[in-house]
């Protein structure tokens, strides 16, 4: 199985911009630049694209390691915040912190940390990422 996207850039890197799009169709030209990756400006950056990617990819995996279990969730609500810093030789990701809140019956406490750390790790988006992964996970009652 191969996923597809693509990104065009055009002019320089604080005056350019660029689009990425995705084979799927649910990004199509969406803008990109400088300004929506570095301050506040309009459009998409890859390191949110990551972010999102990164907090779905835990919740499939939550979803899947919870029903190997024998538990079906209700609701899994998961964020991720990525860190990009100035390092020597350029910015670089260097951590990923997922944010999880789940309503699963049944589902005590320990066994929700258990399995929701084992997801963490478990996901392919957390295996892909060279970074420090944390989580904070919250079982709703």
């Amino acid at each position: 199985m191969s996923k597809k996207a693509s990104a065009e850039w055009k002019g320089g890197i604080k005056d350019g911009g660029g689009t990425i799009s995705t084979e799927t169709g649910v990004l199509k030209d969406a803008p990109y630049g400088f300004k929506s990756r570095f301050e506040d400006g309009k459009g998409t950056n890859p390191e949110e694209l990551i972010a999102a990617a990164h907090a779905g990819c835990f919740s499939m995996a939550f979803s899947l390691m919870l029903g190997e279990a024998g538990f079906t969730p209700d609701r899994i609500a998961t964020k991720a915040a990525v860190t990009i810093e100035k390092k020597e030789g350029g910015v670089e990701i260097t951590a990923s912190h997922l944010t999880v809140e789940a309503s699963v019956p049944g589902l005590d406490e320990a066994q929700f940390q258990k399995i929701a750390g084992q997801a963490k790790s478990g996901c392919p988006v957390s295996k892909v990422l060279n970074a420090n992964i944390t989580m904070d996970a919250k079982l709703a009652s």
